[in-house]
């Protein structure tokens, strides 16, 4: 394991403009290692802040990408030469919300590529806190660049299971299941053994796919409105005979109309929870949670304490990645962030340092 003399990025001199450089390695604190970057997916929310003006901490320039996995190279003894598993966020482990449990949401947390001054995972290399980290002991043959969807796709997704208390026998709709995170969510919601998933989303030829991968029905919303969603809903459940109430409702697009569905199909005692993020605004009768005693809940993130029981959901393949990945080289970055904004991507793609 070498350490480098710079740190070769792909780095956001300002929204809509990414520069090839070099930067600075920094000396590393007690507590910090430097990985060697495997790969890095291109999140939605990369896109979000490289198109549409979404505000990081860090202001301009930066380098992007916070779903990163590598090998440790310097830094923390103990760790040195090890793959690991970045978390996207990872709390100060201090205060009083991580105290209670809520480090996810820690305000104090780092996130790569957004709260970790200059770097981000579009790099050679990566400075980062070593508490938290996820070292992979044994990937089972598995490339360690697909594991980096591990670091937010796939452990978002499952904080959200968490957060909806997602038993074995529980109801589930998941709004955006064809999407980077919905395929995930989909398949985490089967393998906690929910009884029956019902994916929505557009695409009616990825919605098939869906049912390979745990959902028990499909919606497409392809020429459809919300009404027209929800009647189709309906028609299901009452085929099936389940009942309308009680479900658990996954929100992962982020979209106006994905987030109207979800409002239009929260019904008694459900629980909807926001997993997706959008600008938008959205019009909703507040007091129907009130007389449908049901719950509407932000999720954010994973605790990084999850993220080897979710690995392992990976590893024992309850979980599935590589029909949902494309790695490319990270010289093909622009054109990558290009087809993710248009959103004419069919997988989740991986870029792997080429400097």
């Amino acid at each position: 394991m070498s350490v480098p003399s710079k740190i070769e990025t792909w780095q956001m001199s300002e929204p809509g403009k990414l520069v090839r450089t070099g930067i600075a390695v920094p000396e590393l604190n007690p507590g910090e290692v430097l990985v060697e970057v495997a790969g890095c997916g291109v999140c939605h929310t990369d896109v979000g802040y490289f198109y549409d003006g979404v505000p990081t901490v860090q202001k301009p320039p930066l380098t992007l990408g916070h779903e990163i996995s590598g090998r440790v190279v310097a830094g923390e003894k103990e760790l040195i030469g090890k793959e690991v598993i970045i978390p996207a966020v990872m709390p100060c482990n201090k205060c009083a919300i991580c105290a209670a449990g809520r480090g996810n949401r820690c305000l104090k947390q780092k996130m790569p590529g957004n709260s970790m001054g200059i770097y981000g995972g579009f790099s050679s290399h990566i400075p980062v806190p070593a508490g938290d980290l996820c070292v992979v002991d044994d990937r089972k043959g598995m490339p360690l660049e697909h594991l980096a969807v591990v670091a937010d796709a796939i452990t978002s997704p499952y904080q959200a299971a968490k957060k909806a208390d997602l038993q074995p026998g529980d109801r589930v709709v998941i709004i955006g299941a064809t999407g980077g995170i919905g395929v995930y969510m989909t398949q985490i919601a089967a393998a906690l053994g929910a009884s029956a998933v019902i994916a929505i989303a557009r695409n009616k030829e990825k919605l098939e796919r869906s049912l390979q991968y745990g959902a028990t029905h499909a919606i497409s919303t392809l020429d459809q409105g919300v009404k027209e969603v929800r009647q189709l809903y309906k028609a299901h459940c009452d085929e099936k005979g389940l009942p309308g109430y009680g479900w658990k409702i996954f929100e992962c697009t982020g979209s106006k109309m994905g987030q109207e569905i979800a409002l239009e199909l929260l019904s008694f005692t459900g629980k909807m929870l926001v997993v997706g993020y959008g600008m938008h605004k959205v019009e909703y009768m507040f007091s129907r949670l009130m007389a449908f005693d049901a719950e509407i809940i932000g999720s954010w993130g994973c605790l990084p304490v999850y993220y080897k029981e979710v690995l392992q959901m990976v590893l024992d393949g309850k979980i599935q990645v590589k029909p949902f990945v494309e790695t490319r080289p990270m010289s093909r970055i622009e054109a990558s962030f290009k087809e993710s904004h248009a959103g004419t991507l069919t997988q989740r793609i991986v870029l792997t340092p080429d400097f």
